[in-house]
């Protein structure tokens, strides 16, 4: 299982974080690019023009990269890093992460609200379920990950809402497909920038109770 979610097919692309050195699919990896005016922009959906640079999608080697002037290796010349860079490339990432899950509902592969979430379940048409981290537990562990599926338990209730455009969000779930699976490699990408670690992955394959 690769970075960002994803297990790795070797017909997948894939690209160096210039921080570990490791090579990896780019699911896994967070994209930047130089602009025009020399200044570093990240690329989270990867469709930038220009050559991209690349960094793991977690905290440290990110952090690592802005502190040490990695950037400027990477482009082979002086660079300016924007204050704040992580914070954006956070935002970023949580920004088409909800965009995932929006793009899911209107096509109708994505439903909110506890009975629509236990009914998709039931059916065994889902491969998502998605829980607010500032849900109730015991209402949570009503609800089973699918089998063979995922579960992301990090994004606050006000998060998930967005998606849905909601004020507030608590249970959701994906059905199975491509829309899924954007979700998951997104997903795993906002957890390791946020370093969300609660005793268990935030993003998880399990068949137990969530």
């Amino acid at each position: 299982m690769s970075r960002g979610g994803k297990t790795k097919d070797r017909s997948e692309p894939e690209r160096r974080c210039i921080v570990t050195g490791e090579t990896g699919p780019k699911a896994g990896l967070v994209r930047f690019v130089i602009g025009p005016d020399d200044t570093v922009y990240p690329d989270v959906a990867g469709k930038l023009p220009g050559r991209g640079i690349y960094v793991s999608s977690a905290r440290d080697p990110l952090e690592k990269a802005v502190a040490k002037r990695m950037f400027a290796k990477g482009a082979k010349r002086q660079v300016a890093v924007p204050e704040g860079l992580i914070e954006t490339v956070e935002a970023a990432l949580l920004k088409r992460l909800q965009d995932g899950i929006a793009i899911a509902r209107k096509a109708g592969r994505a439903v909110a609200g506890y009975e629509k979430v236990k009914s998709m379940l039931m059916a065994e048409q889902a491969q998502v379920l998605l829980q607010a981290a500032d849900g109730s537990e015991r209402g949570k562990g009503k609800l089973s990950t699918p089998e063979g599926g995922r579960w992301i338990g990090f994004l606050t209730a006000d998060e998930l809402g967005q998606a849905f455009g909601r004020d507030r969000v608590i249970h959701a779930s994906v059905a199975a497909g491509t829309l899924a699976q954007r979700i998951v490699e997104d997903a795993a990408r906002l957890q390791g920038i946020r370093n969300v670690n609660d005793g268990k992955p935030a993003v998880e394959k399990d068949t137990g109770n969530a």
